[in-house]
């Protein structure tokens, strides 16, 4: 989508934002030299609708679950589209690596020159992942982490395989079957793993890990970190648990606290999932409701070592929040296992300026902002609205919304993409990466739409690893939006 200004032309319908004119192009020099075309290349409609003061973002449509690439005409983008790491290639092409949560696999996608999509194909499958979700993602790389490139997934829910994954994003897409388990992050229902910029603790590795446990569990969902004295050492440091104070301190109480927290980081033995659960219940690691992504702020290296993340939050589970909430991680400069922690966004205070959140899940950091892509599982009668995409700025402490999913829409139904019976909030935002440095386009970002009501067979079973019965028919539409700050 582009607004009527300069080379652009904003298409727009009623209730979603919708361009399939291929003529309409931003074009853009990136430092390399090649041609940068933002258009539509999906036959999917991006189904987003912009909020006031937004008016002027650009919205492209990239790729769909029924599009067909021209150099992989059987390739299948997946179900439940999530976390997502793009890679400028040397011929001026890139590589955009994307989980396909709800089948079980990672895929990889070229784009030209131009930033079109032309192959796809799984290097990680359902088998090596003995079908467990690979929720959200991040993407290593030398010039961040000094070390690299890697591309870390996270197995959640599904099998049995709950761990940080690691795979090189260049490697044949013929090993997809084998798969790379990081033991030493521990077994968790992972959401994902970040880890910290170069700069954050020179010579080190760190590695933060969420565990999105459900709340109703007496462990909860931890925030873990794991820390090797080596750059780029994934298999012989050791894993800790966050802890606030003497261990007495609920979620809420942190909520209610007008001033940070101090915290630590407390070693931990085990590797498997109910050892590690059991061992952070004795020694009181902090149980939060569901933690979901995480993301350091971008810049110097102070910046790095600032951390927020997401409580996605569930019904009626004392001592946690319910609607969701952003947490703000403060680490010491010289000691990662130290730090000060506070609640910067809280859903639960109905006068607070997080009162519309409906379970916050990804989160995306940049150098003044931080967004916030909502999965609307619960709170469907008090919170009416679809999936929101928030902006807050880490200088003014003010929140905006940016977007909202807009799939209930007569031309959504008429394309067999939602239907009148849909739900409020079944859709899903995430997958949001920043790749304005990458393709040379300032302020323009990459978010994916989950949605979970449009189905289709023809999806089942992409990777070519899986069966009907542990595959989901639902589809995934990948856009571009430019226009916003960072």
């Amino acid at each position: 989508m582009k607004n009527n200004l300069g080379l652009a032309f904003l298409c727009i319908s009623s209730l979603f934002i919708s361009c399939n004119d291929d003529d309409d192009t931003t074009t853009t020099n990136p430092p390399s030299g090649e041609s940068i075309e933002l258009k539509n290349h999906s036959k999917t409609p991006a189904f987003l609708k912009t909020k006031p003061g937004f008016e002027d973002l650009e919205i492209y449509s990239l790729l769909s679950s029924e599009d067909q690439l021209t150099d992989s005409p059987e390739f299948v983008y997946g179900s439940m589209g999530d976390g997502a790491g793009l890679l400028r290639n040397d011929d001026g092409t890139f590589t955009l690596i994307n989980n396909t949560e709800a089948d079980f696999s990672v895929a990889r996608i070229t784009l030209d020159e131009t930033f079109k999509p032309t192959k796809g194909e799984y290097i990680l499958n359902s088998g090596a992942t003995a079908n467990t979700a690979q929720c959200s993602g991040s993407l290593i790389t030398p010039e961040e982490h000094g070390f690299g490139p890697l591309y870390l997934s996270a197995g959640e829910w599904g099998g049995s395989a709950k761990f940080v994954y690691g795979t090189n994003p260049f490697r044949d897409a013929s090993a997809a079957g084998v798969q790379t388990a990081l033991t030493a992050l521990g077994q968790w229902q992972v959401e994902n793993a970040v880890a910290l910029g170069k700069d954050a603790y020179p010579g080190k590795t760190v590695v933060l890990i969420g565990d999105d446990n459900e709340g109703s569990d007496v462990s909860g969902g931890q925030l873990a970190m794991y820390v090797s004295d080596n750059v780029g050492d994934l298999n012989n440091g050791k894993l800790y648990g966050l802890k606030i104070g003497d261990g007495t301190v609920t979620d809420n109480d942190l909520a209610a606290s007008n001033e940070p927290l101090d915290v630590e980081f407390i070693e931990l033995e085990q590797r498997t999932y109910e050892p590690l659960q059991t061992e952070c219940v004795d020694k009181k690691i902090m149980a939060f409701n569901r933690v979901e992504d995480i993301d350091y702020r971008k810049g110097s290296g102070a910046n790095n070592r600032e951390i927020y993340f997401n409580a996605t939050g569930r019904d009626n589970v004392e001592g946690r929040t319910s609607y969701g909430r952003v947490y703000k991680l403060i680490l010491d400069e010289n000691d990662p296992l130290k730090g000060k922690i506070s609640v910067i966004l809280n859903g639960d205070d109905e006068t607070g300026i997080a009162k519309t959140f409906r379970s916050p899940d990804n989160i995306t950091v940049t150098e003044n902002y931080a967004y916030i892509q909502e999965d609307p599982n619960s709170h469907t009668a008090d919170r009416a609205h679809d999936a929101y995409l928030y902006q807050y700025d880490l200088r003014t402490n003010s929140l905006k919304t940016v977007l909202e999913s807009a799939h209930r829409t007569q031309e959504a139904f008429d394309g067999g993409y939602a239907s009148a019976d849909d739900r409020l909030g079944a859709w899903e935002l995430t997958g949001m990466i920043d790749i304005s440095d990458i393709i040379g386009v300032d302020n323009t970002f990459i978010l994916i739409q989950q949605a979970h009501t449009w189905k289709n067979d023809a999806f089942l079973n992409p990777d070519g690893a899986g069966t009907a019965d542990n595959s989901s028919n639902e589809g995934s539409i990948i856009t571009v939006v430019k226009g916003l700050p960072r």
